[in-house]
């Protein structure tokens, strides 16, 4: 009878504790707290889908056919940028008052799509990889929507940088809370993770009609926002030279924008990079005195752990102009490349694998401020959906070069320092010198 009270007494108490956390300083009030709890349970999904098809497209085979599958997939993922920039993400900026059913029907369809994932695993069907490329798709339309909300529902006690922080954070608990349970279920068989990421998705599609009233406009509101985009559209078509159109990315917010996005390309770029020549040279060239199990187990555990550490800090960090804490992890992630290449060895690449992921979160984080701050609701959703396209094909080429270097690791840290550096000279001056602006006014508060 005790037992039994204590076994239920505890998952109260997390959830509980998990509640108070969500709803600190203000959170709870504005609806932040509910748009943070969404994103924990796609983050969840995402995680065992991710799982499925890591153990299906890389550990199943040998090394050398490994490369041409891995190939194959970073070939795949490219294809629905394409349509994310140009098409989707306008698309989203028109349906401002349906933001709620766009996250929703989102995640709908990437839980429909890991069934089709798990029907190609047991039958071996090429279904696999379209299947793989429209639940990207589905997971970034959901990714560009969420963050073009968080102004809306932002307390006046948060920045934009803690509460971008705040949601990955927890997104990244709840994918670490759902490995285990993607590792348990995989052993049952490899379709019953994604049968789990298919029932949590259900859920999360259905979380999304708790959000506020405010994440979609009002209908005056929207009238007014659609004669604003028309405007701005209008005006990015006009090639006078005279004035430059909000519909750009560029355009849209300011020079700010356009270097934050290069700076995180870098690392983006870095972080594929790493992902996959790693991935590759220590299953076959471990690190000394460890085998290559260890190896990767090292590497990967060093990079998860620097991520979650980058949206720690970002949600620990006093508030600062986000373009000099770019700078900065810039800067971090060219000293540890350096250090790697100079004296491959454990201690290096782990340094490297753990910089590498902290600085990408603490990179991303400022990006995603700089663009809420600096560009209009009006195309906010399609500067989302630009700088994730930018971002996952700077990633996939990053990655494209990793798997196609011969494996030695001095060479390969030769090239994640160039990549590095391409970054931070292109971004250095015009950062700096937005940072020394940014110090003197507060990102807004949008309501």
């Amino acid at each position: 009878m005790a037992t039994g009270r204590a076994l239920h007494a505890a998952p109260l108490a997390v959830g509980r504790r998990i509640r108070r956390v969500t709803h600190a300083h203000g959170a709870g009030e504005t609806g932040l707290s509910k748009l943070i709890e969404l994103h924990a349970v796609h983050s969840a999904g995402d995680m065992l889908i991710t799982m499925a098809l890591a153990s299906t497209i890389f550990f199943s085979v040998p090394t050398d056919e490994a490369r041409g599958r891995v190939a194959l997939y970073l070939a795949i993922t490219m294809a629905p940028f394409v349509l994310l920039a140009p098409v989707i993400g306008p698309l989203l900026d028109r349906l401002p008052h349906g933001r709620r059913a766009a996250m929703s029907a989102a995640l709908l369809a990437r839980g429909l799509l890991a069934l089709v994932i798990a029907g190609a695993v047991a039958s071996g069907g090429l279904s696999l990889y379209p299947a793989a490329l429209g639940v990207l798709v589905c997971s970034k339309a959901y990714n560009i929507v969420r963050a073009a909300v968080v102004p809306r529902l932002l307390p006046p006690q948060i920045s934009l940088v803690k509460a971008n922080a705040r949601i990955t954070l927890t997104g990244l608990i709840a994918a670490g809370a759902a490995a285990p349970i993607g590792l348990g279920l995989n052993a049952l068989g490899e379709h019953w993770p994604l049968y789990a990421a298919c029932a949590i998705t259900v859920i999360g599609a259905l979380l999304c009609f708790r959000l506020p009233g405010q994440v979609d406009l009002a209908r005056g509101e929207s009238k007014l926002h659609l004669a604003e985009l028309a405007e701005s559209r209008a005006v990015a078509r006009d090639h006078t030279g005279r004035r430059r159109g909000a519909g750009t990315l560029r355009g849209a917010g300011s020079t700010a924008v356009f270097k934050a996005l290069l700076g995180n390309s870098a690392l983006r770029a870095l972080s594929g990079f790493l992902l996959f020549f790693l991935a590759f040279l220590l299953r076959n060239d471990p690190l000394p005195g460890l085998t290559a199990e260890f190896s990767l187990a090292l590497a990967g555990v060093a990079a998860g752990t620097g991520n979650a550490l980058g949206n720690a800090l970002g949600n620990w960090l006093r508030e600062r102009a986000p373009e000099l804490l770019l700078l900065t992890v810039l800067l971090i992630a060219l000293g540890a490349a350096s250090a790697a290449a100079l004296a491959y060895g454990t201690v290096t690449v782990a340094a490297i694998c753990a910089a590498a992921g902290i600085c990408q979160a603490l990179g991303k984080l400022s990006l995603d401020a700089v663009i809420q701050r600096d560009v209009p609701d009006v195309v906010r959703t399609s500067a989302f959906a630009r700088s994730e396209t930018t971002l996952q094909l700077s990633w996939v080429v990053g990655g494209a070069i990793g798997i196609s270097l011969p494996l030695n690791g001095t060479v390969g840290m030769v090239v994640g320092v160039t990549m590095v550096l391409i970054g931070t000279v292109l971004t250095f001056r015009s950062l700096l010198a937005a940072a020394r602006r940014g110090t003197s006014r507060s990102l807004p508060r949008v309501r």
